[in-house]
């Protein structure tokens, strides 16, 4: 962004682009799948760790069915009963597919949610987020303040804009923290779909895909924050125009750091909403 001239608007103009480009960079983690995220080079790594995990899993998975059958079974002399032979191969069955197809099961889910974020974006209208700019009344009105008036608006828009940055940096690492979660599960991925062999260690699995798919989800609530912080950043803060330089300052950053709270503590809290929702 061009240089305006004036310290306190370019203070302004800098904490605010910086706020844009972190806005935008979200918007972008969001649209993308792990396979293309930074090249993909991530990615091959993880599915080489998942496939080096993928023969712990197999052997844990003989392991949680054994000890699953000692656990459910009275006798091994059950296990020729018809219905429980059959419940029990199925239940071997599922669980080796869940580790064997692990990797491909995590991935139509994650694009499950994918889907459901592109469907957001496009009934809401908006697809990268709305900029945040100073109003031309607030540039207009410190371009009128004289040097000695001007060293405290430098003050306020210092603080401001350095609230404004810290806010920019918290908010995408949010969003990272939720791209390695989906990393991290993805690796280790057929230690605990193993544990479906086993009817008392099925529970393992079980919360294993709910914390996965909490860990997709948080990418929905993600948007819906950024959407409605997108029609706050639409109709900015009201400028009295009346008012002294500073107040009209004062108030314009105050309720834009305020919205920008809103939303950074939003995006903070996307893991917390989706486990409440789900229960978990």
């Amino acid at each position: 962004m061009a240089s305006s001239g004036n310290w306190i608007i370019d203070n302004l103009n800098n904490a605010l682009n910086t706020w844009n480009n972190k806005l935008g960079e979200m918007w972008n983690l969001l649209t993308q799948s792990p396979e293309s995220f930074k090249g993909g080079s991530i990615w091959n790594v993880i599915v080489n760790i998942h496939g080096a995990v993928m023969a712990i899993g197999l052997g844990l998975l003989v392991l949680f069915f054994v000890v699953g059958l000692m656990k459910t079974l009275g006798s091994f002399a059950d296990v020729k009963r018809p219905e429980i032979a059959v419940k029990v191969f199925f239940r071997f069955a599922i669980a080796k597919a869940a580790v064997t197809y692990g990797l491909e099961l995590m991935m139509a889910l994650f694009r499950i949610v994918q889907g459901l974020m592109s469907t957001i974006m496009g009934v809401s209208g908006i697809g990268g987020g709305t900029p945040t700019i100073l109003p031309q009344e607030i540039e207009d009105s410190i371009k009128k303040v004289d040097f000695f008036n001007s060293i405290p608006l430098w003050a306020v828009t210092l603080i401001g804009g350095l609230f404004i940055t810290v806010l920019s940096f918290i908010m995408i690492m949010s969003v990272y923290g939720r791209f390695f979660k989906i990393y991290l599960y993805t690796a280790i991925a057929p230690v605990p779909l193993a544990s479906f062999a086993g009817e008392p260690s099925s529970s393992i699995g079980k919360a294993f895909i709910k914390s996965y798919s909490a860990a997709c989800l948080e990418g929905a609530i993600i948007v819906l924050a950024c959407v409605i912080f997108s029609v706050f950043a639409a109709s900015p803060p009201a400028v009295d125009a009346g008012a002294p330089v500073i107040t009209q300052v004062w108030a314009y950053v105050g309720e834009l750091i305020f919205n920008m709270l809103v939303l950074v503590g939003t995006v903070k809290m996307a893991d917390r909403v989706v486990r409440e929702m789900m229960g978990l």
